[in-house]
């Protein structure tokens, strides 16, 4: 399963998964290209250390559409049959979407569909909620929705700050995608045997 990665900063969730996909954990994978909007990203740095090939689709004032398509494109150029948005910041076309039909996955650091969009962590701190956490799901044409893949639970503890609980939901986040990536990888294996 030929992945694509993209990232718009610095690429913890990238780096887990190519780690992961290296070391054999997710089987029968490859992390063909780590894609950014940015082409400051740290993740783009992290991502060549690896020894993955590494490509930066800056807008330039350009429409969604024209920008996701030029992504699209060095994504099928590439073969990629998955692509995995990690800390990609934003939103994607429809038509985008549609190209990649069932095969755009999602983190998002909240128990979906509770607090999407950006600072969910924060959006959960401020609400009080003692139980948080962080989802792997589809990618569908609206904002942080799409059929859920894992989901993990972070409790909220007495003596957390926003950043205390924002570090441990990420880092749960980064076990959580390898799980679902690992899950997906056995069904594209399945499928292809059957």
């Amino acid at each position: 399963m030929k992945i694509g990665i993209l990232i718009s900063g610095r690429g913890s969730n990238m780096a887990a998964i190519v780690d992961a996909v290296k070391s054999g954990e997710i089987a029968d994978s490859e992390v063909a290209v780590v894609i950014s909007d940015k082409p400051d990203a740290g993740g783009l740095a992290k991502a060549a250390e690896r020894g993955v090939e590494t490509l930066a689709v800056e807008r330039r004032g350009r429409s969604r559409v024209e920008h996701d398509a030029e992504i699209g494109d060095e994504l099928e150029k590439r073969g990629v049959e998955l692509v995995c948005l990690a800390g990609y910041m934003r939103l994607l076309s429809p038509e985008f979407v549609r190209r990649f039909a069932g095969k755009i996955v999602n983190i998002h650091p909240s128990l979906l569909p509770a607090f999407p969009g950006l600072d969910a962590q924060k959006q959960a701190f401020d609400a009080g909620v003692a139980v948080t956490g962080c989802t792997v799901h589809y990618v569908d044409e609206l904002l942080d929705h799409g059929p859920t893949i894992l989901q993990c639970e972070v409790e909220r503890l007495e003596d957390d700050t926003v950043e205390t609980l924002t570090q441990r939901i990420l880092a749960e986040e980064h076990r959580l995608y390898i799980d679902a990536l690992k899950r997906i990888a056995m069904d594209e294996r399945e499928a292809k045997q059957a």
